[in-house]
């Protein structure tokens, strides 16, 4: 009979709110109470259906909180989407093995970033190294299909066309905790991942709606729980032009991703030294900071995963761990309860500027031996204890997602 109960307990814990209630998948994980309070502003909206649900990987974000699943009805909330749009991930299995690969993996990182820009300077300007001077034909065929999109888009918003042009960061990584990684599965098979959104376009696009649910809401912003979950109503103007560009900065990332994978594996045959190789897309380009149309216990809502997957059943999925932690090709098993998600990673343990005045180069050194990666004062905030224990992470949502491949990470790249 115990046995049957412990079966029965629910995998998260329930939190009430004075709104609808949370469902957190986060036992056994730390949970930053100021995150929990920036859940619990959201489930009080008025436009939010049922409960939102946590992921175990849960963090202070700005506005909505990284790691949470919002469904709404007639509305959606930019600022749970955020900037970052369409950020996510992709990943290829080659038909490489660990015996392939060189003791020195320093070519390999180096053909890597050879082919990728990465980073950012000039404040995002016209010297950006991590934007294409010249883009190449194959970012360029890309903008054509996409230019229409961004042409209506530019037609409500104008002034949302100056940094540099969306065409010369098709094919980029970014910054942050963007990267692109080698990493072996559990038969010492080579596997590329790669993350990623819609750079400097998205952030744009992200920043000047939020501005405009706010001004839309002027007049009730006071009775919100934080001004940053200003939501668009259905029917409104910028509600449709919101739909629109979110959609078309969605299909931009997902595009983007294609490319950097594309200029990875084919820098990987050319320079860095391996022997020929096939590589196949493996698990979905994913993302996971985006909005959609879906259906949930009948009814129709807009899901807003904010830093979570859509894990319905049988949809593959990537689970990425820190520099030097595990990552998890995973198989969604569809609970309903968490609106058929799970987490993005491994979520943030510290802040960006706590881990920098936590952690020293040495610190990160020592968590990362044995991976070819940046090993300096610009990666701490990066560093793997920065962040939340992927194992633990892992556990907490074992009834949200089975492990398909377990992957170890051999050479990262970081912006």
């Amino acid at each position: 009979m115990k046995k049957q109960r412990e079966r029965a307990a629910p995998a998260y814990r329930l939190l009430e709110t004075g709104g609808v209630p949370i469902k957190a998948w986060t036992l056994g994980v730390p949970c930053d109470p100021q995150a929990e309070k920036q859940l619990a502003n959201a489930a009080r909206l008025p436009v939010v259906w049922g409960w939102v649900a946590a992921m175990p990987d849960v963090h202070v974000g700005i506005g909505a909180t990284v790691g949470s699943v919002i469904p709404t009805i007639g509305a959606i909330i930019p600022a749970a989407v955020g900037v970052d749009i369409g950020c996510g991930m992709i990943a290829s299995r080659t038909s490489l093995t660990a015996g392939d690969l060189p003791s020195d993996l320093r070519p390999v990182r180096s053909a890597i970033e050879g082919a990728v820009p990465v980073g950012r300077t000039d404040h995002g300007g016209r010297n950006d190294r991590g934007a294409w001077g010249h883009p190449p034909e194959r970012a360029l065929a890309a903008w054509r299909e996409l230019e229409p999109g961004y042409r209506r888009i530019l037609e409500a918003h104008p002034d949302l066309d100056r940094g540099n042009h969306p065409a010369r960061h098709l094919g980029t990584l970014g910054t942050g905790n963007h990267f692109i990684e080698l990493c072996l599965d559990e038969a010492d098979a080579v596997w590329v991942l790669l993350h990623s959104g819609s750079r400097g376009v998205g952030n744009r696009i992200g920043t000047r709606f939020s501005e405009l649910a706010k001004e839309d809401m002027r007049a009730h912003l006071s009775n919100l729980p934080d001004a940053d979950l200003a939501y668009l109503s259905e029917g409104t103007l910028h509600f449709g032009e919101y739909v629109h560009a979110v959609g078309w900065a969605q299909r931009y990332a997902f595009v983007n991703r294609e490319l950097m994978m594309t200029a990875v594996v084919e820098a990987l045959a050319r320079d860095a030294g391996l022997p020929p190789f096939a590589a196949a897309v493996e698990a979905v380009n994913c993302h996971h900071n985006y909005v959609a149309r879906e259906t949930h216990y009948g009814r129709e809502l807009f899901v807003t995963r904010k830093g979570a997957v859509r894990a319905g059943r049988g949809e593959l999925g990537i689970v990425p761990g820190s520099m030097g932690a595990r990552s998890f090709i995973v198989r969604g098993l569809g609970n309903p309860e968490s609106f058929e998600s799970c987490s993005h990673g491994a979520g943030r343990a510290f802040s960006r500027n706590q881990a920098r005045r936590l952690f020293t180069v040495a610190d990160h050194a020592a968590a990362t031996v044995g991976v070819e990666c940046r090993k300096d004062e610009g990666v701490l905030d990066e560093t793997p204890a920065a962040y939340k224990p992927i194992e633990a992470v892992m556990r907490a949502q074992r009834d949200l997602v089975e492990v398909v491949h377990t992957l170890r990470q051999v050479v990262c790249v970081k912006g």
